[in-house]
């Protein structure tokens, strides 16, 4: 029988830390990582064959759970024509219509393979349209591992506490200035200053690298607002949020219009897939039809396209609201076990996604707030939940996610589980 810890010695001695992302190889825990042999709805089942209730779900894109029948058979059809041609295929016109007529920011859309290409993409596109040098980030919020982007990060760099962005020239992060998430003064503040000189604000509208972060107080309206009045561009990077909360993504459900969106995760289906998008006056700069340069080889390739538009089409019909109050009651009934147990915990939960924050404050509504909560007591509670068959993630910085595949066996199993943790 195959054993994950040894597969992991094998990987240490071939892969950096034996894993392809950092996240994944779950010291911040106090464990090595399960090697997963296949997936199928709600389920997990690594090589030694132990099934686990997944919580994951390919970090949030899974939302029909693993291996939906929709989408293997589109890729089955795809993958017999040709795996990639590196010329235009009717698949990525498919799904970039579909888009289109989903995302209300959203009037051209380029496909890249990754959210990391997507918001490294915009942000130039944001530079060369303004032609201005500074962007705005929030201290947690992720954007990929793009130079400029990596300050203050947020979820695997805050996982494993690494100071500033080793390899990353100043000269790089000179021009990227950060500000609390939720600190409107600090956003007004910044604009005051360096008003004329910003490019753009990139933002997830609904954090969910520091933990899942709502905002708060009018923070996006605000953005939207102080953004147009100093004519630079604001990025919603929708990686995590586009179609996993609502199909027209948080710009639809919120009713605010970003200039510029990103997008991966879910729009593949599983597949490695990004795209970027927005209004057509900033979009026409892209090369080939303007100065602004962005390309890919493995850009819409066949079968990712045809993964993503099975998964867009099974969404149109899917209930969000219902999948919504399944893990609202996930979540109430998590709460209730802890306070009969009088461990300290904020969950925040928004739609089908959540975080359990073990601290004693009674909001989380930024980075420093995120970070107090005990990540001893995670690590423990990690272990707990694995061992006992329902998979989380590896950081107290990231989101656990539901998804349509989830039933109520998974629910009241969950909730077994969860209630036979202690400290």
């Amino acid at each position: 029988m195959k054993d994950s810890k040894v597969l992991y010695e094998r990987a240490k001695r071939i892969i950096p830390g034996g894993v392809n992302s950092p996240v994944r190889a779950c010291g911040s825990v106090g464990s090595t990582p399960l090697f997963i042999k296949k997936g199928k709805g709600s389920k997990i089942y690594t090589v030694e064959g132990y099934e686990l209730i997944d919580l994951v779900l390919s970090w949030g894109p899974l939302i029909l759970g693993h291996a939906h029948p929709s989408i293997v058979d589109a890729v089955k059809n795809a993958v017999e024509q040709g795996s990639s041609f590196g010329a235009p295929c009717e698949g990525e016109l498919q799904l970039a219509q579909m888009i289109t007529q989903a995302i209300p920011g959203i009037e051209m859309v380029r496909m890249v393979n990754s959210g990391t290409e997507a918001t490294m993409s915009a942000i130039r596109l944001a530079r060369g349209y303004t032609k201005r040098n500074k962007i705005v980030k929030f201290v947690g919020c992720y954007h990929g591992h793009v130079d400029h982007l990596l300050a203050q990060a947020g979820s695997g760099v805050a996982t494993f506490s690494i100071p500033g962005t080793p390899g990353v020239p100043e000269d790089i992060v000179k021009n990227t200035i950060l500000i609390n998430y939720n600190d409107t003064d600090g956003v007004k503040d910044t604009f005051k200053k360096y008003g004329d000189e910003i490019a753009c604000v990139i933002v997830e509208p609904i954090a969910g690298n520091m933990g899942l972060v709502m905002p708060e107080n009018d923070f996006l309206k605000i953005l939207r607002e102080i953004t147009e009045e100093n004519q630079c561009l604001l990025i919603f990077d929708e990686v995590i949020t586009g179609f996993r909360f609502h199909y027209g993504g948080i710009q639809d459900l919120f009713d605010i219009r970003p200039d510029l969106t990103c997008l991966g995760k879910i729009i593949g289906g599983g597949f490695p897939v990004g795209a970027f998008g927005g209004k057509k006056k900033i979009m026409k700069h892209l090369a080939p039809e303007g100065d602004v340069y962005q390309a890919g080889t493995l850009s819409g390739n066949p079968v990712a396209m045809a993964a993503g538009v099975a998964q867009l089409n099974t969404l149109k019909e899917m209930n969000y609201n219902a999948l919504s109050e399944y893990t609202k009651h996930l979540v109430q009934e998590i709460k209730k076990i802890f306070q009969k147990k009088h461990i300290p915990v904020k969950i925040n939960q928004f739609g089908s996604a959540f975080t359990i924050f073990f601290t004693d404050k009674q909001n989380v509504a930024n980075f420093n707030d995120a970070k107090t909560t005990n990540t001893d007591i995670f690590s423990k509670f990690y272990i707990h939940m694995r061992k006992l068959g329902v998979n989380i993630p590896p950081s107290n910085f990231e989101c656990l996610f539901t998804s349509f595949a989830h039933d109520f066996k998974d629910l009241e199993k969950t909730l077994e589980v969860v209630q036979k943790f202690s400290i």
